[in-house]
C-alpha cells in the first residue's frame, strides 16, 4: 500500500487544493485500485499544469498588448498634435499670403 507521502503538498504547491486532497485520497486507497485511478490523476495534474502555463502565457501577452496599446496611443496623440500645429502654419501662411 502507498502512504499518503506519495503526493505531498509541498511537491506540488501549484496545484489547487481539491486536486491534492484526491492525490491523497488516492494514494490510501489498495495498491490495485490506486494504480487504476493513478493513471487518470497523473492526467488530470498534467492538464492543470499545462493550463497554468497556458494561463501565464495568455496573462504575458496581455501585458504585451496593453503596453503596445499605450504606445501606439501615445504615437496617435503625438502625431495628431503635429498635424494639428501643421495644419495651423499652413493656415496662418494662406492668411499672410492668400495665393500661397
Amino acid at each position: 500500500m502507498r502512504s499518503t507521502e506519495d503526493f505531498p503538498e509541498a511537491a506540488r504547491p501549484e496545484l489547487p487544493r481539491e486536486v491534492i486532497d484526491l492525490g491523497r485520497k488516492i494514494a490510501a486507497l489498495p495498491p490495485g485500485l490506486s494504480r487504476d485511478v493513478e493513471a487518470a490523476f497523473n492526467q488530470v495534474v498534467d492538464c492543470v499544469h499545462r493550463r497554468r502555463r497556458l494561463l501565464a502565457l495568455v496573462q504575458e501577452a496581455l501585458a504585451e498588448l496593453r503596453l503596445d496599446i499605450k504606445y501606439l496611443m501615445f504615437d496617435l496623440d503625438v502625431t495628431r498634435k503635429e498635424r494639428d500645429q501643421l495644419k495651423s502654419q499652413l493656415d496662418e501662411l494662406e492668411r499672410r499670403d492668400p495665393g500661397y
